[in-house]
């Protein structure tokens, strides 16, 4: 998956530090990343934007620090419109998951994950002053009102429904994603994530479930998400009652026409890899 980059680690602990000539510097306009040209997934360093900058007659701008990925360092940073360096073009974030190397594509799409969040709490919720940052901890704080903001973390299901040699497998409506998932969903105030399976099932496709059981989770911050892994039983009938304002399709899937996984990123499609391959071993032994 995403965050499988051993013995590489990302250490998301802040620090108040300044980058070096080798940092990279995250990038992001509207919903786009600023990536080198080619088939590497590689970003500006300091060195390149403090060039950049002074060929212009500019100071370069002001970076927080993010996290590290091994001996590598990532600052959030923006960059004025006329200074886009060439060799570099802005990709979209969609784009960056069929990029290499994975620690690459982690780096990115926590990066975004805390640029969302920097770009959307400017100013107290509470208040209205300007927030301002804790500078020990990942944090933002109110001057005005002592308000306190931490990063969104939204948490949500990933769910298997099996029945047999079958697993329930989607497509989503109005997505740019157009491949096979699973259902999904987001946990609601309230509820616990065992319940959200249930609901979600429910609502996106008309069928219960039973023996509701963990498999695992993933951080995603492509859309600020913690997706927690579930596979569950059928409990009755098959037939499907779709909810087309979410998906598009929704079918029973012989774990023989599994697909394969062209990424090997994500908990849905390890989800479907481990169910089929669970068959495949009891049929060879």
């Amino acid at each position: 998956m995403i965050q499988d980059i051993l013995p590489l680690h990302l250490q998301n602990q802040y620090e108040k530090k300044q980058p070096d000539d080798t940092s990279y510097m995250m990038i992001y306009r509207e919903n786009k990343i600023l990536v080198r040209e080619g088939e590497t997934l590689a970003f500006l360093t300091y060195r390149e934007l403090r060039e950049i900058c002074e060929t212009a007659g500019e100071m370069a701008p002001q970076s927080i620090y993010l996290f590290s990925v091994g001996e590598e360092t990532y600052f959030l940073t923006e960059l004025p419109e006329h200074l886009t360096p060439e060799g570099y073009c802005f990709e979209k974030m969609f784009a960056v998951r069929s990029g290499k190397p994975k620690e690459h594509i982690l780096a990115a799409a926590t990066a975004w994950h805390l640029y969302e969040w920097y770009r959307d709490n400017r100013f107290c919720g509470r208040c209205g002053q300007k927030l301002m940052h804790n500078g020990t901890l990942r944090m933002l704080f109110c001057p005005a009102c002592g308000n306190q903001v931490f990063p969104k973390i939204a948490p949500a299901v990933i769910v298997g429904v099996t029945d047999g040699e079958y697993i329930l497998m989607t497509t989503y409506a109005n997505r740019e994603y157009k491949r096979y998932a699973l259902i999904a969903g987001f946990t609601e105030i309230g509820e616990t994530a065992e319940e959200t399976v249930m609901r979600e099932v429910q609502e996106e496709v008309g069928l219960k479930v039973k023996n509701i059981h963990y498999y695992k989770s993933q951080p995603w911050g492509f859309d600020q998400n913690l997706l927690l892994g579930y596979f569950c039983e059928l409990d009755g009938e098959r037939d499907i009652v779709l909810d087309t304002g979410e998906l598009a399709t929704a079918e029973w899937v012989h774990y023989s026409d599994v697909p394969e996984d062209p990424e090997g990123l994500s908990l849905t499609r390890e989800m479907m890899s481990v169910f089929q391959k669970n068959f495949t071993s009891e049929k060879m032994s």
